[in-house]
């Protein structure tokens, strides 16, 4: 895969992701009727009616390649490189932050979609308007209700379902990545990883953070599946109420 930059016209900028066709595994089917790569037809669904997730503006079929054209704001950068020059971010920052994460996420999870590979390295960041854009579906798949054998992602972000059962059900493996994701947001690392390794253990939290943030990771952080909280039970968390979304 390889993403460029372009220009749809003289004022839109745009990024341009390229795909190989001997790369693509999962094909879906477009509501007109068209084949197309299955991350074409998640991006499809999820495009419209939120500001958090990035916008499928064209894709085309060529012989060897499939190119999407997406949405691309001006000044923007990847939450991994955000991160790597700030280490950390405020809890105040951090909690914005996240709240928006939770919004692309409820809105992908009202159309159907699961993103599969929520980390630093796939959430955007609008330098200008601090606003979040979800992006990168292609480990994506149609929500099931039903637990998932076949893997997608990125392994250190897995929950520990997976590694111990070869199963995970959507909403709390979604849940898991997110509890993951705000630790690094605060904490400015992964809280299991050793090197090339992750390592299941207690998870360490500085006294300067308070007792609600750290409740939240901790719960979503939770051995058990059934013991993390739904998607909708975070947007109800007190640590989250009265959030200012830009």
């Amino acid at each position: 895969m390889l993403l460029g930059w372009g220009s749809a016209s003289a004022a839109e900028k745009v990024a341009i992701k390229c795909v190989p066709r001997d790369r693509i595994q999962h094909w879906g089917e477009l509501p007109d009727g068209a084949r197309a790569p299955l991350e074409v037809v998640l991006l499809h669904k999820v495009s419209s009616g939120c500001a958090g997730v990035i916008q499928l503006l064209e894709w085309v079929e060529l012989r060897d390649t499939f190119l999407l054209v997406l949405e691309r704001p001006e000044r923007s950068q990847d939450l991994s490189g955000f991160l790597a020059e700030r280490r950390f971010l405020p809890e105040e920052e951090a909690r914005g932050l996240f709240r928006q994460v939770l919004e692309a996420v409820r809105h992908c999870t009202s159309c159907g979609v699961l993103h599969r590979d929520i980390k630093p390295e796939n959430i955007l960041l609008d330098l200008a308007t601090r606003q979040l854009k979800l992006i990168d579906f292609g480990c994506g798949a149609f929500l099931q209700d039903t637990a998932y054998t076949q893997f997608a992602g990125t392994l250190a972000y897995s929950p520990p379902e997976w590694i111990h059962h070869q199963r995970y059900h959507g909403e709390a493996a979604t849940i898991w990545s997110l509890g993951l994701l705000l630790y690094h947001l605060v904490m400015g690392k992964h809280p299991f990883r050793r090197g090339q390794q992750i390592i299941w253990g207690r998870i360490l939290f500085p006294r300067w953070l308070s007792q609600e943030c750290q409740d939240v990771i901790k719960r979503c952080l939770s051995m058990q599946p059934l013991d993390r909280p739904s998607l909708e039970d975070l947007f109800h968390d007190p640590w989250l109420q009265g959030v200012h979304l830009p």
